[in-house]
């Protein structure tokens, strides 16, 4: 199913960042993320509700310029 607020994830397991683009284009690095996170947050039937879930405020980010 399609999201309608987060259009691409990826992750860096060497790094364990995450990588959040948002369908209004903005884009987020989340720091120290276990892939177990990443996992579960690809195969989520709602990413965005997932994201506010598991995600958003329990990470360091940063957001990236546009």
């Amino acid at each position: 199913m399609a999201s309608t607020t987060i259009q691409h994830i990826s992750y860096d397991e060497a790094t364990r960042e995450l990588h959040v683009t948002f369908v209004g284009g903005a884009i987020y690095t989340y720091y120290d993320v276990p892939a177990h996170v990443y996992r579960s947050f690809r195969t989520a039937e709602s990413k965005g509700q997932y994201f506010q879930r598991f995600v958003a405020d329990r990470y360091d980010f940063r957001r990236h310029a546009a």
